[in-house]
């Protein structure tokens, strides 16, 4: 299958293959229709079945415009065909908002937003940041994603859990906004599990079965933000 595109494309968004098909299909729609909605609707002079179907299949995945049109032919908003977003544009593209939406909410200049945006970093200060979690609706673990601090909270949270948890509620609730008596039970419950996993392993001597305890005590670490939102969700805080 041969799919011509212009060259310079946008950055994509985290497309939702499925989706597409499954919208298409409920419209009574073949590719070729999708196609010639895009060219003759949208202005997209080189989309034909083949592109559709590549999109379909996993192939390839529309830029943002091409994603917006296409959402515009299947009758659909752009976050239906949207996977989970987890970067700075994904959000802003997941709910159909332009660069200069988002920077005149958070009160930053376009150029400068958009440099963010292409970096993947964000250099918001606090007031900037509650806003820009504001105008994009950010859960708590998003936002955190988003402004680049889960590296940090992953470092901090593996401290927790491996030495003494108390030593680590201050550098946590920095990069987390949450309060201290919530983060004092998450981090405490986290070191209990992780040091359970571990003795677990000690007690089988270093045979076979320590082994696998030892594998679940590194799987526990390497996906410890992941244990610390669940944990956090679970109690409601």
């Amino acid at each position: 299958m041969r799919v011509h595109r212009p060259q310079a494309q946008q950055p994509t968004p985290p497309f939702n293959a499925p989706a597409a098909r499954r919208l298409r299909a409920a419209l009574g729609m073949g590719p070729e229709h999708v196609a010639y909605g895009l060219r003759a609707s949208y202005g997209l002079p080189y989309a034909t079945p083949d592109l559709v179907t590549a999109w379909e299949r996993g192939i390839a995945a529309p830029s943002s415009p091409e994603l917006t049109a296409l959402a515009g032919v299947l009758w659909c908003s752009a976050n239906e065909l949207i996977g989970a977003p987890r970067t700075l544009r994904e959000h802003r593209v997941a709910r159909d908002l332009a660069p200069e939406d988002v920077a005149h909410a958070v009160g930053i200049e376009l150029l400068a937003y958009e440099r963010m945006e292409e970096s993947g970093t964000w250099r918001g200060n606090e007031r900037q940041s509650t806003a820009l979690a504001k105008a994009l609706d950010l859960s708590l673990p998003d936002f955190i994603t988003v402004t680049g601090r889960d590296g940090r909270l992953a470092d901090l949270l593996r401290g927790a859990v491996t030495t003494r948890w108390q030593a680590s509620v201050r550098p946590v609730a920095k990069v987390v906004p949450l309060e201290r008596d919530v983060l004092e039970v998450v981090l405490q419950e986290l070191h209990t599990d992780y040091q359970g996993r571990t003795a677990a392993a000690l007690n089988w001597g270093g045979g076979p079965a320590a082994t696998g305890s030892g594998e679940s005590g590194q799987d526990f670490l390497d996906r410890i933000v992941d244990h610390f939102w669940t944990a956090v969700r679970a109690g409601a805080y």
